[in-house]
């Protein structure tokens, strides 16, 4: 090389485009001219919507197989049941508009802190939980027809027999003289016998899945005129640890139920309705 060429700066190799480094380069130029505050909020809405998008996992720790039950549930206060029960919903919801999704999201203010009751929730617990929780249980007035005070859902026609029974044993151990509990499911009973019971007689608790409560109240069957609360059978999980959130042929239809106009409306018609044992 000449000194000439030397002089003149010619390079030995030619630098190479950097396409990542100029990208780098152009964003820190165009954040340079951003305000602290708007920088803020970006980062704030960034981590808002990492959060949106992550599903709450369960700790398996909490996953009694020997009881039968998810014992998570008896440490969520509302705000945590409602964070968990609408990641579900957006989780099963993938392909759902943010606005589509909105109007399946339960409301907090909807949710019942039940956090108090520590005990495992399990079936032959569930009349206790109901008495520590509502204090006084009065029964439903004898000329009410088919609108129970309590409903409970569960996620099978087995499970809600299971139910139905333990009721029916518990709720006298508790002090809750003669109470009239409705069998609201599928099982071994057909929709026409359980709509014509509805009519003639009154009914303290009824005990049901998702779709037949549904069904009856589209039939006008079910009365919501009486109701003080609904429990929703959510600790219990089956042998493959799963539950009536953890599936969503399960999940869908309980949550279509929950936000029915029956339960939950304008202003505060709803609120602390749902109880999540």
């Amino acid at each position: 090389m000449s000194d000439s060429d030397a002089e003149a700066g010619v390079p030995l190799i030619e630098a190479e485009f950097d396409s990542l480094a100029t990208s780098k380069k152009r964003k820190r130029e165009a954040e340079s001219g951003a305000t602290p505050e708007s920088k803020k909020a970006a980062k704030k809405a960034k981590r808002k919507q990492k959060k949106k998008l992550k599903v709450k996992e369960i700790d398996e720790d909490d996953l009694d197989q020997e009881l039968g039950v998810n014992r998570a549930f008896e440490k969520m206060d509302s705000q945590l049941l409602a964070d968990y029960v609408n990641a579900r919903t957006r989780l099963y919801g993938k392909e759902l508009s943010s606005v589509e999704l909105e109007d399946r999201f339960v409301p907090t203010r909807t949710l019942r802190d039940t956090t108090s009751y520590t005990e495992p929730r399990t079936l032959e617990s569930l009349a206790a939980f109901l008495k520590q929780q509502c204090k006084h249980i009065q029964a439903t007035p004898k000329e009410s027809r088919g609108a129970p005070h309590t409903l409970v859902i569960s996620a099978s026609g087995q499970r809600a027999a299971d139910v139905f029974k333990s009721l029916r044993t518990g709720l006298p151990k508790q002090g809750i003289r003669n109470p009239n509990v409705a069998k609201l499911f599928a099982k071994h009973m057909k929709i026409t016998e359980q709509v014509e019971n509805l009519k003639q007689y009154k009914v303290d608790f009824g005990v049901g899945t998702p779709d037949r409560l549904s069904a009856l109240l589209d039939q006008n069957a079910l009365s919501t005129t009486n109701l003080k609360r609904v429990v929703v059978d959510v600790s219990y999980i089956d042998q493959k640890k799963r539950g009536i959130l953890d599936m969503k042929e399960l999940h869908e239809p309980l949550i279509r139920l929950l936000l029915r106009k029956e339960f939950v409306g304008d202003g505060d018609k709803g609120d602390s309705l749902f109880m999540f044992y």
